[in-house]
């Protein structure tokens, strides 16, 4: 069965579980958060959200997050969440706003990057440095960072770009590395990063 989350297979599977529990024993290396929810509103899309300021600015992909570095995906900018509710997997009712069924499609965290040379990149992992790193790129539109998701693993670019339809636009890309997957499709992983059911299942 294909599930798309890292196993004990993967080679770099325990060299990220014993940097992420060394990096959560150092309370100033704290590292921050990121979630993509699975939304069933008017359309589907999945929300991507980071953490930044403590709050989670959101973008919303149409055709979802890839693994493939060839592809560059769709991002247009939302309006900002709480930390909580990255922990929301549910439905919402009719009469309230994003009505419909909603997936906790991947969750993990994040730690901002830095170019240090052309294709070389470095990880912020000092909590306060790299909160001041993804302010400044969110304000300067171009955000650096690797994620250490559940399904969602290694380095990506969240860039602004034209306007689309008359909308702030961005591209989220994911830079070629050990996690690129060509033809990854989020589609064909329709199972819930924290209960495992289906879109479907959440919304019956």
């Amino acid at each position: 069965m294909v599930t798309g989350l890292a196993s004990d297979d993967d080679p770099y599977y325990g060299r990220d579980l014993l940097y992420i529990k060394r990096m959560k024993n150092n309370p100033a290396n704290q590292k921050l958060v990121f979630v993509v929810q699975k939304h069933k509103a008017t359309t589907l899309h999945y929300d991507f959200r980071l953490e930044i300021g403590g709050v989670m600015p959101s973008w919303s992909i149409p055709k979802g997050p890839t693994l493939d570095s060839s592809v560059k995906r769709l991002a247009i900018p939302t309006t900002d969440h709480p930390l909580d509710y990255r922990h929301f997997e549910g439905v919402i009712a009719d009469e309230q706003y994003g009505a419909g069924a909603v997936m906790i499609w991947d969750e993990g965290t994040y730690c901002p990057e830095i170019e240090i040379d052309k294709g070389v990149r470095k990880e912020v992992t000092e909590r306060d440095a790299a909160e001041e790193v993804m302010r400044k790129g969110l304000q300067e539109g171009e955000l650096l960072f690797r994620l250490y998701g559940k399904k969602l693993r290694g380095s990506f670019t969240l860039i602004r770009t034209r306007r689309f339809g008359g909308k702030e636009s961005w591209l989220l890309m994911k830079h070629h590395d050990e996690y690129t997957k060509m033809g990854y499709d989020a589609n064909q992983y329709d199972f819930s990063a924290v209960s495992g059911r289906s879109l479907a299942e959440i919304m019956f």
